[in-house]
């Protein structure tokens, strides 16, 4: 694997303190990944749809206070090689790969929000070996449980994305859109983190995210499992989550 390294101290916000957090960039091929923490357990954070490592900046701090805390850059995401026309299958493997590299002698604390909580239960199910424990934030075990259409909805997003010219250009609007009523002072960081997708990267996300059906191997998951959503969520749905736990 051939790898660079890029190192940087970020200031991060916990309790209303300013921690400062030693963090690790590492621009690695075909997976970059963030870093933070040097703890004895290995937790990997899986971004969603439109983020990117460094989306989980606000978690890292607390995070790393007992963990090493790896955030990737999902396949075609910021520094991470693109997948042609890639699966969940493919995606898993990806996510396997990396697990492998950061923690070769045990398994690692699995993280997944939305579209990354899609990959986390391929992966999970596919190599459980891998995985001391799950952890899916907003998500679902399948696309169109409330009845959307798949092509209605990539089309939707297609037509967005056309009318900015760059997922950088939509981030803003599309952002501001999805957070919660007390949550606009996460938009600016979520803005930065989307402005790293690369157009291409996204629109095969688009494309994979419509065939998302995992509740054919959720009964066959038996790592310990965390399901949270927030309970304003209309993305991804408490309904949603309560459907994985009973799955």
């Amino acid at each position: 694997m051939s790898t660079s390294l890029t190192y940087s101290v970020v200031c991060l916000y916990r309790s209303g303190m300013e921690d400062e957090v030693f963090v690790l960039d590492v621009d690695s091929a075909p997976t970059a990944w963030r870093e933070a923490g040097a703890g004895p357990r290995v937790a990997v954070l899986l971004h969603g749809l439109g983020g990117s490592r460094i989306a989980w900046r606000p978690q890292l701090g607390p995070l790393s206070a007992h963990h090493r805390v790896v955030a990737w850059d999902g396949p075609g995401y910021g520094a991470s090689a693109p997948i042609s026309a890639p699966t969940f299958d493919d995606y898993s493997d990806r996510a396997a790969a990396l697990i492998r590299v950061v923690s070769p002698d045990a398994p690692v604390d699995l993280v997944g929000m939305s579209f990354g909580g899609m990959i986390a239960q391929y992966t999970a199910h596919r190599f459980p070996e891998l995985i001391r424990s799950l952890t899916l934030l907003c998500t679902s075990p399948a696309f169109g449980l409330d009845g959307t259409d798949p092509v209605e909805w990539r089309a939707a997003r297609l037509a967005g994305l056309e009318t900015f010219g760059s997922p950088a250009a939509a981030a803003p609007a599309i952002l501001a859109s999805l957070a919660g009523p007390d949550a606009a002072h996460v938009v600016p960081e979520a803005v930065e983190a989307m402005e790293r997708v690369p157009m291409d990267g996204l629109l095969a996300s688009l494309a994979t995210i419509t065939t998302h059906d995992s509740r054919a191997i959720l009964p066959t998951i038996n790592i310990p499992t965390l399901v949270l959503v927030g309970e304003r969520d209309d993305e991804t749905s408490p309904a949603y989550a309560q459907a994985i736990v009973d799955l």
